[in-house]
């Protein structure tokens, strides 16, 4: 035998095996559902029992995104979605009818600020270089929606960065902002898996002022750190003064349920550069204390 060469592969992929089905001669048998191949039958997909394969392939399909994007870490963004840029909090403010909706408005007027801030540390995260292996790091993420959510990939956008955005399926409409990279655009079903995949990059993470997503998407981060289920990371909360304010903290330490230095998990922060430079300090700081692989 002189042709030594041996196939990659014997059997047909699973790509040319579903374009063969479709050109199945029709009969009975092949218009019934029972004869459609498993995966690409969505009746069958979408049953109740199969909950746990559609676990499985929400945590695959983003997983193998990020490895073929070569994104080693993420940066991530939480905040609200009703914070919008100051044109648009003020022009909400001006259509304001009464006393209520004018002091909501206030708040969102003086609470815009931080979509510029959240834009600017996009800007200054998504300018890192890629590591010797062609990886990327403190690649901005965010949930993918308006305001902060916006601010964020906007930033990235700003200078010519990628950034991603983990959309989720909710009743009313919504679709991704326009500043997330069309490749790195995910959608998902599950809450779980989406938060998930939030922290399975994370090394550094920003929440600013938000409601409830806001709260329990940063509450499950601060209860992995405390219960050490995952290692340290920086953890920014912009605004002092809204996290003090529908947070009591110390309150917390008083009561006996957190210890007070759970209150180090977490830091208050300002503006993108003051962010900027405590993940910066957080990371040569371990690297200091990291022993040095042996050559």
């Amino acid at each position: 035998m002189t042709d030594t060469r041996v196939p990659s592969r014997v059997f047909a992929r699973a790509k040319q095996d579903a374009e063969s089905a479709a050109t199945a001669i029709s009969t009975p048998q092949t218009e019934h559902p029972s004869y459609r191949l498993a995966f690409q039958d969505l009746d069958f997909l979408l049953r109740e029992d199969l909950r746990p394969v559609r676990f499985q392939l929400e945590l695959l399909k983003p997983e193998l995104i990020f490895d073929e994007a070569k994104i080693a870490s993420t940066f991530v963004f939480y905040g609200s979605a009703r914070i919008p840029e100051r044109e648009k909090a003020q022009a909400m403010l001006d259509l304001a009818t009464d006393d209520k909706g004018r002091r909501r408005a206030e708040s969102l007027v003086a609470k815009s600020k931080y979509y510029d801030v959240a834009r600017e540390l996009a800007r200054l995260t998504s300018r890192l270089p890629r590591d010797e292996k062609g990886m990327r790091h403190f690649v901005v993420c965010s949930g993918g929606g308006p305001s902060i959510m916006e601010a964020a990939n906007r930033g990235a956008h700003d200078v010519g960065a990628e950034s991603v955005g983990l959309n989720i399926v909710l009743p009313h409409e919504q679709a991704p902002n326009p500043y997330v990279t069309p490749a790195l655009a995910m959608q998902f079903h599950y809450f779980a898996l989406r938060k998930m995949h939030f922290l399975l990059r994370a090394r550094a993470l920003a929440a600013f002022p938000g409601g409830f997503g806001t709260f329990d998407e940063l509450f499950e981060l601060l209860t992995l750190i405390q219960t050490g289920k995952i290692k340290p990371l920086p953890v920014l909360l912009f605004g002092r003064e809204f996290w003090n304010k529908v947070v009591n903290f110390p309150a917390l330490v008083e009561e006996g349920v957190i210890s007070e230095r759970d209150l180090e998990i977490f830091t208050f922060v300002e503006t993108a550069e003051e962010a900027w430079e405590v993940v910066r300090r957080f990371y040569e700081e371990r690297a200091k204390a990291e022993p040095s692989p042996p050559a």
